[in-house]
């Protein structure tokens, strides 16, 4: 038996989760989905690639066809408030049955916002955890169904929509209720096949991280640690061929949708850790993407979650399951000691591999570490499985610079 079998509770709740429709051609399901909730949908999207797509003609086709009318909303980055605000002021009253939200990360989490404020009416602001008077949501929400076209975030399985403000005063907040679960998540693999390589690269790793980091969370239960296994093993086996053009390209997409499909169910259910900590002021003070966030930051948090694990917490569970990670990365049996350091290896095998940029290519300098710190302290963090020193933190970032 593990160290991480030793610890684990047998008392757990699972939150709310969608109804999962997952494999190829999942999106021809669209339009009886949708008719089943009435005759008028809001779609929320990307700026152009899905709109551009022979899967955008084939959707809008059945949905006419079932005589749906839509209008279309783009979101052409990381959703904003004023993005959300704008659109609900725009299409509130206007008796849309159902929002469907089809795209990445960004337009997912748009979707979920817009879907739970269009029957309110108010302002996403109310909400936003950490800024304003974060007044309850009492809902109701207009039903949602997630499409993802990226496979990174998992965000059609989560109950939060993470929304930024960037620059000098920005933020990266999340707005978070029961009620804004997708109805559906329909994830169809052949939607990522026109996916550019460096986003491939960068989702590829915000899953892997997610999962990881959900692996080792101060929340973990046996169900998330069976689904973060299963979706570390799929990533292993997937990420770097599908990115490097290698082998089976169609198994490769299915098999990172399927790892970032789960990392949305584990992260929802037990939370993260330093990186995603970390992503939040970094993505809102930076142009820098998510996912690159994660990518570049990954094998040096790990690494320092391991010295202060092993500097004054060895009684913590967290040390055999990064030995447990190790062991699964490697595909072979090893003690602790060795594990670990194939764990960070192979973190950093990838990180290279992969191509993922450094902080400093988004303008991120040394005099900026302190107020990064300062703003990482989120939710996040709290469920890293060691406490973390300002200094820890800053040396995070320091390497990555």
């Amino acid at each position: 038996m593990s160290p991480a079998e030793l610890h684990v509770s047998d008392n757990f709740s699972v939150a709310r989760l969608p109804r999962i429709e997952f494999g190829p051609r999942r999106r021809t399901m669209l339009p009886d989905l949708v008719a089943g909730y009435g005759r008028r949908t809001l779609i929320v999207t990307g700026s152009r690639s899905f709109m551009d797509s022979a899967h955008w003609q084939s959707l809008s086709a059945g949905l006419a066809e079932r005589r749906i009318t839509w209008e279309i909303i783009q979101v052409p980055g990381e959703p904003t408030p004023e993005l959300v605000d704008s659109s609900v002021r725009a299409h509130a009253g206007q008796g849309f049955d159902c929002v469907l939200g089809i795209g990445g990360g960004s337009a997912l989490d748009a979707a979920k916002a817009i879907a739970g404020l269009l029957k309110p009416g108010n302002s996403v602001m109310d909400h936003l955890e950490g800024v304003g008077p974060e007044l309850p949501y009492r809902g109701p929400a207009t039903p949602f169904i997630a499409v993802p076209t990226t496979a990174g975030t998992g965000s059609e399985a989560t109950k939060n929509a993470v929304l930024s403000t960037h620059g000098e005063g920005g933020f990266k907040k999340s707005f978070r209720d029961d009620k804004l679960v997708a109805e559906y998540a329909v994830v169809d693999p052949d939607l990522l096949a026109s996916c550019p390589s460096e986003i491939l690269a960068a989702n590829g790793m915000d899953a892997f991280t997610q999962l990881l980091e959900s692996y080792v969370s101060t929340k973990v239960n046996p169900f998330t640690d069976a689904l973060a296994l299963s979706g570390m093993k799929k990533a292993r086996d997937a990420l770097l061929p599908w990115y490097e053009g290698e082998g089976d390209a169609a198994g490769h997409r299915a098999a990172m949708a399927y790892a970032a499909l789960l990392s949305g169910i584990t992260l929802a259910q037990v939370g993260l850790g330093s990186v995603h900590g970390l992503a939040a002021p970094l993505g809102a003070f930076f142009p820098i993407p998510h996912g690159v966030v994660c990518g570049t930051l990954v094998a040096e948090a790990t690494r320092v979650n391991l010295a202060a694990l092993s500097g004054r917490a060895l009684a913590s569970p967290a040390i055999g399951r990064y030995a447990d990670v190790g062991r699964l990365l490697a595909g072979k049996t090893m003690p602790d000691e060795k594990a670990h350091a194939s764990l960070l290896e192979i973190l950093e095998d990838w990180t290279r591999r992969l191509k993922l940029p450094r902080l400093g290519n988004y303008g991120i300098q040394d005099k900026d570490v302190e107020r990064i710190v300062a703003n990482s302290r989120g939710s996040s963090m709290k469920t890293n499985p060691v406490t973390l020193t300002d200094a820890e933190i800053a040396g995070i970032v320091r390497a990555r610079i």
